[in-house]
Parts: structure tokens; sequence; C-alpha cells
């Protein structure tokens, strides 16, 4: 089994296998058949607040990170969806960040232990 991520807007492969969408807001621009989310858990997302506050601002990214974390320790019941959704088969996490190297979906990869 393997978690992989990746940004909404690349395109589908079959390495992909269950596609969960993991951003509160639908990606701008992008219809739903285009997408091709399996899934979409909007309650794993980091809050509207630690959204904003970190607006994909690089020299926030620890501290966001350690938010996001403590976000998700609070919020079990998110965390075991994603879990359950993910099971023993290939998933991948999309977003629809821009930064490949700041986003939450790394940190939500590193949270659940398949990174």
């Amino acid at each position: 089994m393997a978690l992989h991520i990746k940004r909404i807007y690349e395109p589908k492969e079959d390495r992909d296998g269950t596609r969960i969408l993991v951003d509160r807001l639908w990606p701008r621009g992008l219809k739903k058949q285009e997408a091709a989310v399996d899934v979409w858990l909007k309650d794993i997302a980091p809050s509207p607040a630690l959204r904003r506050w970190f607006g994909h601002d690089p020299a926030k990214w620890s501290e966001f990170q350690r938010r996001y974390r403590d976000e998700l320790e609070k919020n079990s019941s998110a965390v075991e969806e994603l879990e359950r959704r993910i099971g023993q088969s290939d998933a991948t996490l999309l977003y629809a960040a821009k930064d490949p190297h700041h986003n939450h979906a790394i940190v939500l990869q590193r949270f659940i232990g398949k990174d």
C-alpha cells in the first residue's frame, strides 16, 4: 500500500488508487468530472482561520505544521474517516495549493504515518 500526494490539477494516473480531496474548498476552475475525485473529506483540511493565517507563506511553514498537527489531534473522527477510506489499498491525497513543498497534504501524510 502506498499513500501519494499530488496536486488535483495533475492528470489522474492508475497508481493513484483512491483519490481523496483533502481541501475544505473546491479547487478553482475545475469541474467535478475532470477532477476524478473518489472522496472529498472537507473536515480533514486545516481550519479556515489556520489556512488564512498561513497564507502559503514558507516563512510560517514550521509553525503551520505544528498548528495543523494540533488540529488533527483534536479531530480524531476526520482522521479515522481518512484512514478508513485509505484502508489497505493505494491512495492519493489531492490538494489545490500551488506550492508542492509547503502544503497541508504533506503534513497530513506524515501525521497518519504513510510518508
